[in-house]
């Protein structure tokens, strides 16, 4: 049985900021429409966030007061409209990784009981995955991903082919098929809609074989829910179901 979240696991936005979307460009930039004027934001999201960013879209950001960065301004969050209504859709992927270590140290993640510490960045076959942990369970290597598509039902991953993501599934594959250590994957969800998880197979679909190959090896793959607002941050919620194998919809 899944463990009650006693009290939220949240990330809060430093001085939220709403602007009016304008182009992106250089693959991190994106010029934006405050009440303030116009201004330049980083994006660190290199997928291609299909749906998201189009002319006009309000944008959540934060805002940094390192007076080392070029740029204060971060993109943390698109508001998308749909048949349900409007929503917040989170983009920053440094999110997952965040989010997933608070919930570990707040011990809300039932599959992950019997590891103790957590380690960011451990080195894997010439790269590095998101986290180690450790403890009387034995070793666990963790990757953590950002999903913001959703199709049929489905909250889905990668909204872009993914090389790097693939080398992940490959590697984490060769963890639990070998049995000494355990290998996970955490697929952060930001946004509200979405029954079930599924790897895009649309969109990369040697990432969906890699995955079913993955799940089939013993990697246990944990696709949660985030709720995403500029007044309250992120906040960890339930965990999803996947789909049917060789399936992108939910039952």
């Amino acid at each position: 049985m899944q463990k009650t979240i006693a009290r939220p696991v949240r990330l809060p936005l430093t001085a939220p900021v709403t602007a009016r979307f304008v182009r992106r460009y250089k693959r991190f930039l994106i010029d934006v429409e405050t009440d303030g004027g116009p201004i330049t934001a980083h994006a660190n999201n290199t997928g291609s966030m299909l749906g998201l960013l189009r002319p006009g879209a309000v944008l959540g950001l934060s805002v940094s007061d390192n007076p080392k960065r070029r740029l204060s301004h971060t993109l943390e969050m698109v508001r998308l409209s749909d048949f349900q209504g409007d929503f917040w859709v989170g983009v920053n992927t440094l999110t997952p990784n965040r989010l997933f270590r608070l919930g570990f140290l707040a011990g809300v993640f039932p599959d992950l009981a019997g590891y103790a510490t957590i380690r960011p960045e451990p080195p894997f076959a010439g790269g590095r995955l998101d986290f180690l942990l450790a403890g009387p369970a034995g070793r666990c290597f963790v990757e953590c991903k950002n999903v913001t598509m959703v199709e049929d039902g489905a909250a889905m991953f990668p909204d872009a082919a993914t090389e790097r993501g693939r080398k992940h599934l490959v590697e984490l594959t060769r963890l639990a098929r070998e049995g000494v250590d355990r290998a996970a994957i955490f697929y952060c969800i930001q946004r509200p809609d979405g029954d079930c998880f599924a790897p895009a197979a649309v969109v990369d679909p040697d990432y969906a074989a890699l995955l079913a190959a993955a799940v089939a090896a013993g990697v246990l793959v944990l696709p949660y829910r985030a709720g995403v607002s500029p007044e309250t941050g992120i906040t960890l919620g339930a965990r999803l179901p996947l789909a049917p194998p060789g399936f992108e919809h939910c039952d």
